[in-house]
């Protein structure tokens, strides 16, 4: 009987040595592709020396997700190596290299739906521009929804709801809104000019839903 239970384990471990292995070239065969995907897509956010590398490391254990660790490497600048992501990224650059990883994954793997909770950490101006302009093409094949306070970005969405607090009777209940077309307007000012929204605010926020 001892034979027999060690037989088995023996057939089970070659069976999952065999689809570990399986796995890990199957990784290896996407790699290039899947970084000079990433590359292409960092340059389109202003990064155009970004270097990205996945490396494969060979555990001595099975887990879930096979014999593998996946280390993602990252650098920004031109004559600088890659290292781990958190050892050299800055919060501006995380921000664009989860939204490119996205980007890439979503049209991979068919998610119906992704939520964007201040994805735009760390960056402005122009960098948010060419964010929202990523986020508007990732819409047109998947639901996103991005909760932002980059005017920048939250112009380039379709449809706006805005989330606010009031108090009521010592309650604070959160309330949302669904905004028409002269709202989005004003709550784009709110987003470029603060409490007093001026006349300058209102024209820029009309040009920003209009690009």
């Amino acid at each position: 009987e001892k034979n027999i239970i060690t037989n088995k384990i023996n057939i089970s471990f070659n069976n999952l040595e065999k689809a570990s292995n399986k796995l890990s070239k199957s990784r290896s065969a996407v790699i290039l592709n899947f970084e000079k995907q990433i590359k292409e897509t960092l340059k389109t956010l202003g990064m155009p020396h970004a270097v990205f590398k996945v490396c494969l490391e060979k555990t001595n254990n099975f887990n879930i997700k096979g014999s593998d660790n996946i280390i993602f490497k990252f650098s920004s600048n031109p004559g600088v190596n890659e290292q781990e992501i958190s050892k050299v990224a800055s919060g501006g650059e995380i921000s664009r290299l989860v939204l490119a990883l996205k980007h890439i994954i979503s049209s991979k793997v068919g998610i119906k739906t992704l939520i964007f909770d201040e994805i735009d950490t760390g960056v402005s101006g122009k960098i948010a521009s060419y964010m929202g302009d990523l986020m508007r093409s990732i819409s047109r094949n998947t639901q996103l929804i991005s909760i932002t306070h980059l005017p920048q970005i939250a112009s380039k969405s379709e449809k706006h709801i805005k989330v606010y607090k009031e108090v009521i009777n010592s309650s604070t209940r959160t309330r949302i809104k669904i905004l028409n077309k002269e709202e989005r307007i004003v709550e784009i000012a709110r987003l470029l000019s603060g409490k007093d929204i001026s006349e300058a605010a209102i024209t820029n926020a009309i040009e920003l839903l209009n690009q």
